[in-house]
């Protein structure tokens, strides 16, 4: 028998009984649609979060800071922590968001634009408003974010600050739009908006900016969701912030912002933060700040797959059992082929591919279903729930995932078949032809 006539043969075999047949395929379709869909889901976040770092452009940006040292009381403690006069309150998106760490100096700066390396430094400003207003309308709070050079915001209108201009100018998070009593996005562009902030010594000043831009919301986005403002109107505003602060309480930064090669490696990212790290800084990628997010999706969609490979282990004893009802209903027809010269090695490949072939059946159906039920999902979740995170596609597919997918049942349902499949290469042929 030809190895053509060995497939063709499999197929037809296959459906000999129909319906245990069907049941051992639906057993394999659960395992592989929910491995396609796991998948799908962590390919679709990972793939947002990398394409939000790259849209921003902070590949080749790096949030610097003090390295505390382990005595200082800052980082893990199970204790209180002692107050020190150089340190400084973080805030903003970042490793340190929310904490307290060892305040950057314009001597900092210098030393971290030395380091081999860097191609520039700039600090990063913390600017606390009160409110924001348009008119005479409700007052909102709100954050402030600097744009580091090289960054850029998704816009759904308008364009970015201009870091050049004089002017104070602004690109409001969309999520305000209609808080503020803009009609949509586009009406909010070249508007005035007014922002309070209050210096140290309790004085509350207006500072009025052109809204230049709407921008939208995303995980990593300059400003995190708050307002991204020109340095000509950081510079205004934390000037303003720290009015009646003494001069050794000036120009202490929680952290610094610099840039290095945009063809770095990861070899030579990770000999910046070493260089760092030895001038007594340590350095963050956007992608170390959102690696966490990764590694908990990874073991999210790991576990998920691990229920979905049980499915599959399930489903290979139904294989078993198809193959065995199989090898034992044809044990004439396998003595008949074996008396007519058909090798062992050539009944082993009939069997193990009506094997190959359970598994496939029930792993393209099961893939292609997934992909459908996938999409319509993200479909559904992108107009509603998600709506706030432009450009997620919960649920994604890569054609590679999918075909090894296939290829893990397949490879299942062949290691499944191969006991069945030996039992009726072994078979003698005399027994075989006298059994009843």
């Amino acid at each position: 028998m030809k190895t053509l006539d060995l497939f063709t043969t499999a197929v037809a075999n296959t459906f000999r009984a129909k319906t245990r047949t069907i049941l051992t395929i639906l057993a394999i379709f659960v395992g592989a649609f929910t491995l396609t869909i796991t998948n799908g889901l962590g390919t679709g976040i990972n793939q947002y979060i990398d394409d939000t770092v790259t849209s921003i452009g902070a590949e080749d940006v790096m949030t610097v800071s003090v390295t505390p040292d382990a005595d200082s009381g800052f980082g893990a403690s199970s204790g209180p922590t002692e107050y020190d006069p150089d340190a400084v309150s973080s805030g903003g998106f970042g490793p340190n968001e929310g904490g307290t760490v060892v305040a950057l100096t314009p001597d900092d700066l210098d030393t971290i634009a030395e380091v081999d390396g860097v191609l520039s430094v700039g600090a990063t400003k913390s600017i606390t408003p009160d409110w924001i207003q348009y008119g005479d309308g409700t007052q909102y709070v709100t954050s402030v974010g600097g744009l580091v050079t090289g960054q850029s915001v998704q816009l759904a209108a308008g364009a970015e600050p201009d870091a050049a201009s004089d002017a104070f100018e602004l690109d409001l998070p969309i999520s305000f739009v209609e808080p503020l009593g803009f009609a949509d996005a586009d009406a909010a562009v070249g508007e005035t908006l007014t922002i309070a902030i209050t210096d140290a010594e309790r004085t509350q000043h207006l500072v009025d900016a052109t809204i230049v831009g709407v921008a939208e919301e995303s995980v990593a986005a300059p400003g995190a969701g708050g307002l991204v403002v020109n340095a000509a109107l950081t510079d205004s505003l934390y000037d303003t912030q720290n009015i009646g602060l003494p001069d050794d309480q000036l120009e202490r930064y929680a952290e610094a912002s610099i840039r290095f090669d945009p063809a770095a490696t990861d070899a030579d990212v990770t000999a910046l933060k070493d260089n760092l790290a030895d001038a007594g800084y340590t350095g963050t990628t956007v992608a170390d700040q959102l690696g966490t997010v990764k590694t908990v999706i990874d073991a999210i969609v790991l576990v998920l797959n691990a229920f979905a490979i049980i499915a599959l282990l399930a489903a290979s004893f139904g294989i078993v059992n198809t193959l065995f009802m199989s090898v034992q209903e044809r044990t004439r027809e396998i003595g008949l082929m074996k008396a007519m010269g058909m090798g062992s090695g050539k009944i082993f490949g009939l069997f193990s591919l009506e094997a190959v072939f359970i598994g496939f059946l029930g792993s393209a159906i099961g893939a292609g279903i997934g992909m459908l039920a996938g999409t319509a999902i993200s479909s559904v979740l992108s107009g509603a729930v998600l709506a706030d995170l432009p450009g997620l596609t919960l649920i994604a597919f890569d054609p590679l995932s999918i075909t090894v997918i296939i290829l893990v049942v397949m490879a299942i349902a062949f290691l499944a078949g191969t006991l069945p499949a030996a039992r009726a290469a072994k078979a003698d042929p005399v027994e075989s032809l006298r059994y009843e």
